[in-house]
Parts: structure tokens; sequence; C-alpha cells
């Protein structure tokens, strides 16, 4: 199965870990009464050429995970970074009982820019899970897993550097036919996989200013460590 991404501009919002901090210490400021939370979930795009895929956000109880580090892609990731869609990842708030809610970003997120998106939790599914495509990549993703939002006070925040991720479903060679995104408007999904299969630390993408003449990509779609930057702030 395959699919891509369509890059309309009228879809176009012109509005991502490698570390993390709390504005607060208040880790026990939620009263014991309140049964809902409400929080701004923000994602910016750290990249230079690298729009990013409408945001997946996920909130879950602790029997969730949205990826592990050298395990293999669900076949919900492998949608979002092979092809940039999140609508796998939204739908499991129907199909796992885990995962209480699925919520979409507003659009493409274009780099410099950023995306927020409010959502409410109980205290059922306390845990956030956030991703996004970088779309001119085969199959690289940021995004961060089981964070626990439910000890921040109102007002408080918790930042984090996210991180690029490979997939590991699809083999990284930046070839047109194979990039979703602007740079190579080929295929998204497909349901193949010859790569080594599991999640990894992304490794970087090879252009054609490398020497890769095959490659779709030039010097301004490489990303470097952090990818995006994940704000999280609690509002009720």
């Amino acid at each position: 199965m395959k699919g891509r991404i369509l890059f309309l501009a009228g879809t176009i919002a012109v509005l991502a870990g490698c570390g993390n901090d709390s504005d607060g210490s208040s880790a026990t400021a939620v009263a014991a009464d309140e049964s809902t939370m409400r929080y701004s979930v923000s994602v910016a795009n750290l990249t230079v050429n690298q729009p990013m895929s409408p945001l997946a956000i996920l909130a879950h109880n602790s029997d969730f995970k949205l990826f592990e580090i050298g395990s293999m892609a669900s076949v919900e990731l492998e949608y979002l970074a092979e092809g940039g869609s999140n609508a796998e990842l939204i739908a499991l708030m129907d199909s796992n009982s885990s995962v209480g809610q699925g919520l979409s970003g507003n659009g493409l997120l274009l780099p410099g820019a950023a995306d927020s998106v409010d959502v409410t939790l109980d205290s059922s599914y306390p845990y956030l899970s956030v991703a996004s495509m970088l779309v001119n990549t085969n199959d690289a993703f940021v995004g961060e897993t089981g964070i626990n939002v439910a000890g921040l006070a109102v007002g408080e925040k918790y930042t984090m550097n996210m991180s690029v991720w490979d997939s590991g479903t699809e083999g990284n060679d930046e070839l047109a036919s194979t990039i979703p995104g602007p740079a190579g408007g080929g295929e998204g999904f497909n349901a193949d996989r010859n790569d080594d299969d599991r999640v990894a630390f992304h490794s970087g993408v090879i252009s054609q200013d490398d020497g890769l003449s095959s490659s779709a990509l030039n010097a301004t779609h490489r990303f470097l460590n952090p990818g995006a930057q994940l704000v999280i702030t609690r509002i009720e």
C-alpha cells in the first residue's frame, strides 16, 4: 500500500529527546479532586529545510509506548515515518484500550515555525506521546513517548528537545521516488520493509552536495539534533 503527502498551499500552516527541563519543581501540585487537566502542546521545527508532517498527539496510560529504541516500529508509526500520515496513530484511540485520545496538528509544520494543540487529559490517561515526520527523508521522525504531565501545576511548563529517529522500516537511499516531501515528490508508505527494522537514532541524510549523485536532497536538507522542540504547558 502506498501513500503520498499532498502539499496543498491551502493546508500549509505558517505558523520537535536530547534534553528536557521543567520551569518549576511542584511535582505534586495537582489537587487531588481534579479529574481533568488541560494542556497546550507546542512543537517548533528547528530544521533548515525539512518540513514536518502534521503532529500526532496521543494521550495514553503507562501500558502504551509509541516506540522503543532498538525495537520494531509499529505499522501505525511506519505510516507516519514513511508517508507523514498521522491518521493511523490517531485511530489507535478506537482500537487500543491503552490510548484514550488521539489528536492531529493543524497542518504541515514548516522550518522555523511552530504548531500548538490543546488537549484535555484525565487521570486514566495522564501520559502524552508526540511525533512528526521529516518529509524530505525516507523514514525519519521526531518523537517522544510516555511523558507524564500529571504533576504539572497550572502555568507550569515542560520543555524537551526532540531527537530525530530512524524508524528502520525503509532504507535511506534518498531517491526522489522514495522521498514524499517537496524535494522528491515520491512514494510515502510502503508495506515492504527493507532496512534493519528497528527504531534507532538517525545518522543524517546524504545529499548531492555530499557526493551522492542519485540523492534528491541538497545540503539544506541536512539536519542536526535536536530536530524540534516540544513545550507542554498546563493551562487549566
